[in-house]
């Protein structure tokens, strides 16, 4: 039988492709992977190190807590800041959800020198810090009735002496910078990113709350927080 050239041609440009196609939702879990595993090596760091013992301490009652393992923070007299991270919330005694992730940035003006990476875990320590967290854009220092306390090389000077605090910051940072400060930074929930690890429909708060998605890849996050 003879067959058309082009039928050929187009046969051999399938074989060549589907590979390709086929690659691509393994990049793209790896990314994400990489930071849920990021993560976890951030939080054992910070709850598990002898830098932060106020930050264990903080995880006994805690709802929910957030990690960011590399917030990016540099400029001269124009400042900025991003950073992605995971969310994950208690859901019962010693049972965790699964990490919706997050994004992190800011923008500031003023004098600031230098750059800086900081390795940041957010407590969460009442039901109104993390509702304020999951319902909207969460912007630090305007969210009425929410408070904050960050502790850490490079933050705002506080104590967690500040038992009422809805939020406790703890932040582990490298480099020089003039001015660093939480004010005006801000969290939003990453769907996209939700959607591309979970599926389809992903949200934080089905991811947190509704408990609707999961991942084998977030088990060892998971069991690791299930100590508290």
């Amino acid at each position: 039988m003879k067959l058309d050239r082009r039928t050929v041609l187009a046969g051999t440009a399938a074989a060549f492709a589907a590979p390709v196609l086929s690659a691509l939702p393994a990049r793209a879990d790896a990314r994400r992977q990489s930071l849920v595993d990021s993560c976890l090596e951030s939080a054992r760091k910070v709850l598990d190190g002898k830098d932060f013992p106020d930050a264990a301490r903080n995880m006994t009652n805690a709802k929910g807590v957030l990690i960011v393992p590399e917030l990016v923070q540099g400029g001269f007299i124009f400042g900025a800041a991003g950073g992605r991270g995971t969310l994950l919330a208690r859901t019962g005694s010693r049972d965790w959800s699964p990490p919706a992730f997050y994004g992190m940035g800011s923008g500031s003006v003023g004098l600031q020198i230098g750059a800086k990476v900081s390795e940041m875990l957010f407590i969460i320590r009442t039901d109104k810090g993390l509702d304020a967290i999951l319902n909207h854009k969460f912007k630090f220092g305007a969210e009425g009735g929410v408070t904050l306390v960050a502790v850490g090389i490079g933050l705002e000077g506080a104590s967690t002496s500040a038992m009422g605090a809805d939020i406790v910051a703890f932040g582990n940072s490298a480099g020089l910078f003039a001015g660093v400060s939480l004010e005006g930074s801000y969290l939003d929930a990453d769907n996209d990113w939700n959607a591309l690890y979970y599926g389809p429909g992903a949200t934080a708060r089905a991811i947190v709350l509704d408990r609707r998605f999961s991942n084998p890849g977030a088990e060892p996050i998971r069991q690791y927080f299930a100590k508290w």
